[in-house]
């Protein structure tokens, strides 16, 4: 036991010379703050279940496209040439729908009954999207149950927030696509990957805007919206590059399977970053840092934290959530971070 205690001790206080060299220095006390609140709000589960509505909407949207095709390919022999000569024929699964084995046009048939099906479908997955976007803004901001919207504001608010998304994500990825896919001129490169990323931090301002309290400024959201556009941006032309230069050219099999976990992959990974961009928003607008990494001692920002997460209990009117701390908990004062350090001595 005297051993175990022995061994344990060198490491706790590697541990604690991190944490006080962390809490010294803004930056890495303020990203480390949005580490840690992303962990206190579970918003991992939150971007795990924002993925698997959107993952949802896609097979809906498939539908949609296949159908579309049909009705529009069946008697424009000018569209059926144009299909042959793009790299839609060499998409996995949808390019032997579309391309016979001989290089001819497969008459696909739409109906409207599959529009019908591909347009609910779409609707209940986006709208899906939707309101877990809003529980989960609600969530990192910490609003109390008895103040959040209810289905009605929440349903109005998702419809908004879904004809927004869709037709920036349209724009946005044909932008993007000129950077990845397809032989344009580099100017016309340049402009696409500017235009692109200026159109996602302007969807993230909105996305932030109609999915954020009405209190909360809409300057406090700018900063986080804009990490979060310049983030999606680049996950935007990094799946580009993928379809135009590694799945366009894959095996039927191999095409699916990696079609189907990169697209998991891709639209997780996307909440995530739009989860970490609204955390950020929320430590650098309530100054939630420097947070502790081992405790005790824990610091005013943990403190705050707690408290808020506590108060996000309250349902009812009638209801009061107080969080109350022993005296051994008291917040001890941050050390100075180097920046106040230079500056005093530079004062001296």
């Amino acid at each position: 036991m005297l051993r175990a205690m022995v061994s344990v001790n060198p490491v706790e206080g590697f541990v604690r010379r991190v944490d006080r060299f962390q809490q010294r220095h803004r930056v890495l006390a303020i990203g480390f703050g949005v580490v840690k609140k992303f962990g206190d709000d579970r918003a991992g589960s939150l971007a795990a279940l924002i993925a698997y509505y959107g993952f949802l909407a896609v097979f809906p949207l498939l539908l949609l496209l296949t159908t579309s095709l049909g009705l529009a390919l069946g008697a424009n022999s000018s569209l059926q040439t144009a299909v042959l000569n793009s790299a839609l024929r060499d998409f996995p699964i949808i390019g032997n729908q579309l391309v016979g084995p001989t290089g001819q046009i497969r008459p696909l048939r739409g109906s409207g009954a599959a529009l019908v099906f591909g347009v609910g479908g779409l609707l209940w997955g986006s709208l899906g999207v939707t309101q877990v976007s809003q529980l989960a803004m609600a969530e990192v901001w910490n609003v109390p149950g008895v103040i959040r919207p209810n289905f009605v504001a929440r349903f109005a608010r998702g419809l908004s927030l879904f004809g927004v998304i869709g037709l920036g994500l349209v724009a946005t990825t044909v932008l993007a696509s000129l950077s990845t896919f397809g032989s344009a001129a580099l100017p016309l490169k340049v402009l696409g990957i500017v235009g692109s990323v200026a159109i996602n931090i302007g969807l993230y301002v909105a996305a932030f805007r109609l999915t954020t309290p009405a209190s909360v400024p809409t300057g406090e959201l700018v900063p986080g919206a804009a990490l979060g556009g310049i983030a999606w941006s680049v996950l935007q032309a990094l799946g580009g590059y993928l379809v135009g230069h590694q799945l366009r050219h894959a095996s039927q099999v191999y095409g699916y399977f990696g079609s189907v976990l990169g697209l998991v992959s891709w639209i997780y990974l996307g909440a995530q970053m739009t989860l970490y961009a609204a955390e950020f928003n929320v430590v650098r607008s309530r100054r939630l840092w420097p947070r502790s990494i081992v405790q005790p001692p824990l610091t005013e920002a943990d403190i705050r934290t707690f408290d808020a997460i506590a108060r996000q209990g309250e349902r009812r009117p009638e209801q009061a959530v107080e969080s109350t701390w022993e005296a051994s908990a008291e917040p001890t004062p941050p050390p100075p971070d180097a920046e106040t350090e230079k500056a005093d001595e530079g004062a001296a």
